[in-house]
């Protein structure tokens, strides 16, 4: 993750399937980039983000815009036994992020648990987005490594201040 209060100076992250998680404090003029794959999200790294802005910037959690932006939908992102539980470890309502769907594999929620993340840390309700723009379902415009396999590429995002 990234963050800046300096006008002009972009933050860029670079994505395939996993989440970008965007963060503006419109009161300190303060932003924040960050890429959260399973780990990320399980690891809570939307909530770090945000405390980092508030050390070095002073933000708020009640001020800062937060957008959880284009990535893999739970309906396209299959994952072990494993990682489901990692998430069943971390999230208390790990019903409402997966779903079981045999042979132990799991259908994962990357969007939904982002947004608990930035809940718990103390985003406003009213002030997260969510994209729901899946990259998997939407090859013709977006990136995925699930749909290419071993063809690279990558999805970036960018944020600046004005």
């Amino acid at each position: 993750g990234q963050v800046t209060n300096v006008p002009g100076l972009p933050l860029i992250s670079y994505h395939a399937d996993c989440v970008p998680l965007f963060f503006v404090d419109p009161v300190k003029k303060a932003i924040g980039l960050t890429h959260s794959g399973w780990r990320g999200t399980a690891g809570r790294i939307g909530a770090r983000t945000v405390e980092v802005m508030a050390e070095n910037y002073g933000s708020e959690p009640k001020d800062i815009v937060g957008v959880i932006g284009p990535s893999i939908c739970q309906s396209c992102y299959e994952v072990s036994r494993e990682v489901a539980e990692v998430f069943e470890k971390e999230f208390r309502m790990s019903d409402m992020l997966m779903y079981a769907k045999g042979n132990d594999k799991y259908q994962l929620n990357l969007w939904k648990a982002n947004e608990l993340v930035f809940e718990e840390a103390g985003i406003l309700k009213k002030h997260i987005a969510v994209t729901n723009v899946c990259t998997h379902c939407n090859p013709d415009i977006l990136f995925s490594h699930r749909t290419t396999g071993n063809k690279r590429g990558n999805l970036s995002a960018f944020l600046a201040l004005k």
